[in-house]
């Protein structure tokens, strides 16, 4: 319980407004309904002559009689007056439109609780949603290397789901179940405080029975949420890979995985739904059992004479203590609900809470331009345990084009990626016309670079919007100048819509080549002082490579560019060429000097050229 106070203590006091009428209504209700069987119980004792005393009126300001029993008098010499006068059938009548009445009071009070209920439930899930989202843009790529991204899916989903299903839903029933057992307990009391005290006595042994089942349903729908991720990451990962699951005729072992995972999660589901199931017997049962414990110990109390209360008023309490047993059993309900949300929290949490190692400077300082040049200072970096970069020293002047090469697995994006904070190095600095970038905004320091990956990517939208994509008020003339430039203009006014197409998911509707020249119109556009591009027509056919090329000789003038390529003839005139093994710079120079060391790149070169 101590968690489902902090889930609300976190998200709720937005709406402390809709909270206060919740509980307004709520206690209204409570009192109706407290009312309408203290109204009804005497009324029958008169009526049907179980009350054969004589009642005349006593003024309320009475000294020596408490209000209690004036009340308890006058309310009684009040109905005798009524049937006195009306006669026992039309008092029956009137019994009946009191009961109408008190009716449509007491569920109007329900129905106004519930109403302010509801926007409390959807805007916090909607909270819920937007925190998880937004802390998902701004956690580092590297939170999403060790995360399988079906798994983050499901959290964002099915999790969040949960959480409205249970926690939420059970919002209600937590703020509305307590004031009517408070309200009917304080009732009881004044009844007779002794049979109330022997009452919460046994209660809390049906409590601790019912509380013992749901910390078993916690972890048992914690298991469940953490199979539903993996499922989702087994549908995730079967989408992406398709084309290569039919290739190899490997339909069948991925379905018997997805099947064996799909069977794991339904043996899990159905534990979780029996013990849940559970909760509404158990509490029934175990209510009967108070009942009946009640029933004969008050009822021994009155037959001997030791009890505070007559057998009228006896029956009213019991009539009470009946009405305590729904709230409780939706209590007992709500608390093991409550119990598979905090599961489902447990699993959001992990990305609310995770820690965003890219921080922010708390003082930023500004740079008002590109100038002078890029430095590495002496920079070390690891993903865990192995050194990726290592001790790297390069400068990169305004204006030139350096390129880095090398294998697979060289440390070469991974030096790229530091420029923009996608990480942050563990040793040394990188500065910016001598500025420390860890000192500048990360927006600040991101709005002066461009990328170009290998994989273009693009998004479900329209070519003016992928192209504008980031770039506020951008017009349509200059989105077309900039994809004139990247040689993108003329397929895509060749498009039914023209830059008002959509391209479908991730440009699906394009070839590799007009994907690739759409991001680089994007980079365009931005037109950014440095430019990182990651390989990016090393996946294209040689026709569709030469039209990018051009549209990347456009891109680079003028601009500072940093460049990883795997085929060395497109960098073959940058003005620096760092060749890069395992983790360090082995060679550095234009392409003819590192020729002429007949090293690495000389191998490298040779190898493309064979």
């Amino acid at each position: 319980m101590k968690d489902f106070i902090r889930v609300l203590l976190k998200y709720v006091p937005p709406y402390k407004g809709l909270l206060s009428l919740n509980v307004i209504f709520n206690i209204m209700g409570a009192v109706l309904s407290l009312f309408t069987y203290a109204t009804i119980m005497p009324i029958l004792n008169i009526l049907f002559g179980l009350e054969r005393n004589e009642y005349s009126y006593i003024p309320w300001d009475t000294i020596d009689t408490s209000f209690k029993d004036i009340f308890i008098n006058n309310f009684y010499w009040y109905i005798s007056s009524i049937i006195d006068k009306f006669g026992p059938t039309q008092t029956l009548m009137i019994l009946g439109v009191t009961l109408v009445v008190m009716t449509f009071l007491k569920t109007g009070s329900s129905y106004l609780a519930s109403f302010f209920m509801i926007p409390i439930r959807t805007g916090v899930v909607r909270d819920i949603r937007n925190n998880i989202f937004s802390k998902i843009l701004s956690l580092p790529i590297g939170f999403f290397t060790s995360e399988k991204k079906g798994d983050v899916m499901a959290r964002m989903t099915g999790d969040v789901a949960e959480v409205e299903n249970s926690i939420m839903a059970s919002l209600d029933m937590m703020f509305k179940n307590p004031v009517m057992i408070i309200v009917y307990l304080i009732t009881m009391f004044t009844l007779s405080w002794q049979l109330t005290i022997f009452v919460l006595i046994l209660l809390p042994v049906s409590g601790y029975v019912m509380g013992a089942i749901g910390k078993k349903l916690k972890k048992s729908s914690l298991l469940a949420q953490n199979q539903w991720g993996g499922l989702m990451s087994q549908i995730e990962e079967t989408l992406g890979g398709l084309r290569i699951i039919k290739a190899f005729s490997a339909e069948h072992k991925i379905e018997g995985r997805f099947e064996d995972g799909n069977d794991e999660f339904r043996d899990t589901s159905n534990r979780i739904a029996r013990r849940q199931a559970l909760a509404h017997p158990m509490s029934e049962f175990l209510g009967t059992i108070t009942i009946a414990i009640v029933l004969w110990f008050g009822g021994s109390l009155i037959i001997s004479g030791k009890s505070s209360i007559d057998a009228s008023s006896f029956i009213y309490y019991i009539v009470i203590f009946y009405s305590i047993i729904n709230p409780a059993k939706d209590l007992s309900k709500a608390t093991y609900a409550i119990q598979r949300g905090l599961a489902a929290m447990v699993r959001v949490d992990k990305i609310l809470k995770a820690e965003n190692p890219i921080k922010e400077p708390a003082n930023p300082k500004k740079l008002s331009g590109f100038n002078d040049k890029i430095r590495f200072n002496d920079s070390w970096f690891k993903y865990s345990q192995n050194w990726v970069l290592k001790d790297i020293n390069l400068e990169i002047r305004k204006g030139s084009t350096v390129a880095l090469v090398g294998q697979s697995g060289s440390g070469k994006s991974t030096l790229a990626d530091m420029l923009p904070r996608f990480y942050d190095l563990n040793k040394g600095d990188i500065t910016i016309d001598g500025i420390d970038i860890k000192d500048l905004k990360i927006d600040d320091l991101r709005g002066f670079m461009g990328n170009v990956n290998q994989e273009a990517i693009l998004f479900n939208d329209t070519f003016f919007n992928n192209i504008s994509f980031g770039i506020e008020n951008a017009t349509l003339e200059q989105v077309r100048e900039a994809a004139k430039i990247a040689n993108a203009d003329e397929f895509i006014m060749a498009t039914d819509e023209g830059y008002e197409t959509n391209i479908g998911d991730r440009g699906c509707k394009l070839s590799g080549g007009q994907r690739q020249r759409v991001s680089i119109a994007r980079a365009i556009l931005k037109n950014p002082p440095i430019l990182i591009l990651d390989e990016a027509t090393s996946a294209l056919d040689t026709e569709s490579e030469r039209l990018v090329q051009d549209a990347l000789d456009n891109l680079m003038k003028n601009r500072t560019t940093v460049v990883i390529a795997h085929r060395l003839s497109t960098i073959k005139n940058a003005d620096l060429i760092c060749v890069m093994n395992e983790g360090l710079i082995v060679e550095r120079g234009t392409h003819d000097e590192l020729m002429n060391m007949n090293g690495y790149y000389r191998k490298l070169v040779d190898m493309q050229s064979f």
